[in-house]
């Protein structure tokens, strides 16, 4: 009996190794998951209460903010959690997306008004829906050159947010108040400090809560300053279900419709990047399959977020970072996030708890969490092979490219209304550019210079060791270096060559008494 158990402990252990799907408990689950939730708190509210300004008013503002949590919460835990053909089922934060502020805004100033919006919504989540399992095609044309340069984007274009909140916000950066964002920068500092202290704290609890812990601690110092406002936390409501279609039924006006259907197609491509990314940093195989089911579960709960009054919804690129920084891979945590997310949207006042957090404490997170997204596409860099490959200039031209609209915001502004919308967010500027690079030189090798041609995009620096040096040998070796017959050879058996100021290459210099304690080092 001993051994019938014995033998079908493994078979129960292989039948659940993704690491995405260990559970840590439920107390656990929501403390990682309320951190996600502060992680990504102001980027959630942020385009409601863009879109809101464009012709609503403050309540109807604030009812929109508390639509876009509950249907975060909702798409959150559709994402993670999963059911059969909808959800990635990893540890994937889903919100309002940042890529359609600007389409939406221009709707409503257009006279279609909210409900225009909300119909080119729905609209375009159907076209999505449907074009998702191509998408979830072209995980082919994703290898690591590809998907380092997408991650390290990631992190790069969401450093201005961070910037901009640990001024203020946009409102006070737009003032330009130097003292204001002198106080301000200097509480995200305090809170990035805090973070740092907490995270070498031996204790793997407080060192994985060490950004909710930052923020917490954070909005203590800040309310010890002066620069922390609870007073309207009792205001209003305390429990409030959205109400479906609040602002009247949706219209669909075949412009605005077309318009958002481009957003969504930059959309599903951010996403299809962001659960690669995911997939990247927790370790975890990600196939045709689960990228359809992620970018379904993303386009469903766009579709149904209209319905409570709500807009598309994306992958939160920030949370990507701090299931990096924390190690915490669990998809339970983050639909216990989701979870809180919903109860945010169902209980105004809890809401208004979080969102007095000041925004300088989410700047200083920021600067952790958005470094943390980019160190992981340089980490995945690191296993591109360039040597003998264009690797190089497709990694060069396609962080260029997915750079330009972060530092020149206005430098797509004469292109046509659909070129500016893609190429207008640098993670989807940088993921086509990438794409698109690695297929004419990887994929089509037509019209490539021969392996070892030499090409300065093709090939590393040449090495080499000037014959002056060779007394000091040891300073120049590299990993794997070993000497033979007289020759220094490289970790793949290249032979280094020794060069003379005029440039010419000595044969065997290295003598026997010098090698041996160089030979020992270089295979060390």
């Amino acid at each position: 009996m001993s051994s019938t158990t014995a033998a079908s402990r493994p078979a129960r252990r292989s039948r659940s190794t993704r690491p995405e799907d260990e559970y840590l408990g439920a107390g656990p689950s929501f403390g990682y998951g309320f951190q996600h939730v502060l992680t990504m708190y102001g980027g959630i509210i942020a385009p409601p209460l863009i879109v809101g300004a464009a012709g609503l008013s403050s309540g109807d503002q604030a009812l929109l903010v508390a639509c876009c949590l509950f249907v975060g919460g909702l798409a959150t835990v559709l994402q993670s959690f999963g059911v059969k053909f909808f959800g990635s089922q990893l540890p994937l934060v889903q919100g309002t997306s940042f890529a359609g502020v600007a389409t939406m805004t221009a709707i409503v100033h257009g006279g279609g008004g909210i409900q225009a919006v909300f119909g080119s919504v729905m609209a375009s989540a159907v076209i999505g829906f449907l074009v998702a399992p191509f998408f979830a095609r072209i995980i082919r044309f994703f290898p690591p050159v590809v998907t380092g340069v997408v991650i390290t984007t990631i992190g790069l274009t969401l450093f201005p947010v961070s910037a901009q909140w640990a001024m203020g916000g946009a409102a006070v950066a737009a003032k330009g108040d130097e003292h204001t964002i002198f106080k301000n920068v200097c509480l995200a500092g305090a809170t990035l400090l805090i973070i740092m202290l907490l995270s070498k704290v031996r204790s793997a609890i407080v060192s994985r809560l060490s950004i909710l812990l930052g923020i917490v601690l954070g909005t203590v110092l800040a309310f010890l300053l002066g620069m922390a406002d609870f007073s309207k936390v009792g205001d209003g409501a305390v429990f409030a279900f959205p109400q479906p279609f609040a602002f009247g039924p949706p219209t669909f006006e075949p412009a605005a419709i077309i318009s958002m259907t481009i957003v969504v197609l930059v959309i599903l491509t951010e996403t299809t990047a962001d659960i690669i990314a995911v997939g990247e940093i927790v370790g975890t195989d990600v196939d045709r399959r689960r990228i359809a089911d992620g970018l379904r579960a993303d386009m469903g709960a766009s579709f149904i977020s209209p319905i409570f009054n709500g807009f598309t919804q994306s992958a939160f690129a920030q949370n990507v970072g701090l299931v990096a920084i924390t190690g915490v891979r669990s998809r339970f945590v983050v639909t216990a996030g989701g979870v809180i997310m919903l109860l945010l949207g169902l209980l105004p006042g809890l809401g208004r708890v979080v969102a007095a957090v000041p925004v300088p404490v989410l700047g200083g997170a920021g600067i952790v969490l958005f470094g943390t997204v980019a160190a992981s596409g340089i980490r995945t860099l690191g296993k591109v092979k360039y040597a003998g490959t264009p690797n190089l200039i497709i990694v060069a031209t396609s962080i260029g490219i997915g750079m330009l609209p972060i530092v020149a915001p206005t430098i797509y502004a004469g292109f046509p209304g659909w070129f500016e919308t893609i190429f207008h967010s640098g993670i989807s500027s940088a993921a086509v550019a990438a794409v698109v690079l690695n297929i004419l030189s990887n994929e089509i090798r037509i019209g490539n210079p021969p392996e070892g041609s030499g090409s300065v995009f093709a090939e590393a620096p040449v090495r080499y060791v000037p014959v002056e040096a060779l007394e000091h040998l040891q300073s120049h070796l590299q990993e794997g270096d070993t000497v033979k017959d007289g020759k220094l050879l490289d970790a793949e058996g290249n032979e280094v060559p020794v060069i003379t100021a005029a440039g010419e290459v000595v044969p065997a210099p290295l003598t026997q008494e010098i090698p041996q304690v160089k030979k020992d080092q270089g295979e060390h």
